[in-house]
């Protein structure tokens, strides 16, 4: 099993920090969806962003997305190990979950190794 990059691995602390630190929840799924796209490839880090996912979603009181969360946590991590994530699903339950969608740039560039992961700090 390939381990995620360490550029990456920032990036993906940093998206889940940002959710962890903010009151508003548009904030917190933008950087949970953000988090769930960097870590696509790599089964434990894909398992914790829906974990967190999960865990908004209760919070919200959301019942289909937590539902659709529990699914998510079943299936990503070994999705993931197989090579079969849809890359740039946002991993929320309102996109289906074989959804591929578009990376958005700065994403793009740090998952290709071509943009540091502290300069999408500043941009986000």
């Amino acid at each position: 099993m390939v381990q995620m990059p360490p550029h990456v691995r920032t990036a993906f602390e940093d998206e889940l920090r940002k959710a962890r630190a903010s009151t508003d929840l548009d904030t917190m799924w933008r950087a949970l969806e953000r988090a769930h796209i960097l870590s696509q490839s790599w089964a434990w880090p894909h398992t914790r962003a829906h974990w967190h996912m999960l865990v908004l979603a209760v919070r919200c009181r959301d019942r289909t997305e937590a539902f659709g969360q529990i699914i998510r946590l079943l299936v990503g991590g070994p999705g993931s190990l197989m090579g079969r994530a849809p890359l740039g699903n946002t991993g929320r339950t309102r996109v289906g979950i074989k959804a591929v969608m578009p990376i958005p740039e700065d994403l793009a560039a740090i998952l290709n190794g071509t943009m540091p992961s502290q300069e999408v700090i500043h941009r986000t």
